[in-house]
């Protein structure tokens, strides 16, 4: 069954030029994964501090796998600092 992660990041005032560089580094990093079916960041758009992380996965194994990686810790541990509360991430199944 594929797996869908949805990642919700508040970046504090002024920091938004940092985490997007953290963002991009992890998703290109993340896109050369065999189980990644696909990843993408997004920026809301009436409020430029929101940030969504949005991937799917082959299956859980897989992105369990993934949470491992060099990359992945160092993403979560960049971003941490430049969060303005909890990054908030669901793991999802596809209903329709």
């Amino acid at each position: 069954m594929e797996l869908y992660i949805f990642g919700r990041f508040l970046v504090l005032e002024g920091r938004d030029g940092d985490f997007e560089t953290a963002l991009r580094e992890v998703v290109v990093a993340t896109r050369g994964e065999a189980g990644c079916v696909e990843v993408h960041g997004y920026r809301a758009v009436r409020n430029a501090r929101l940030y969504y992380l949005h991937s799917r996965w082959k299956d859980v194994e897989v992105f369990e796998a993934h949470a491992k990686l060099p990359h992945t810790e160092k993403f979560l541990e960049r971003v941490e600092k430049l969060l303005e509360e909890p990054r908030d991430v669901r793991r999802c199944e596809r209903v329709v």
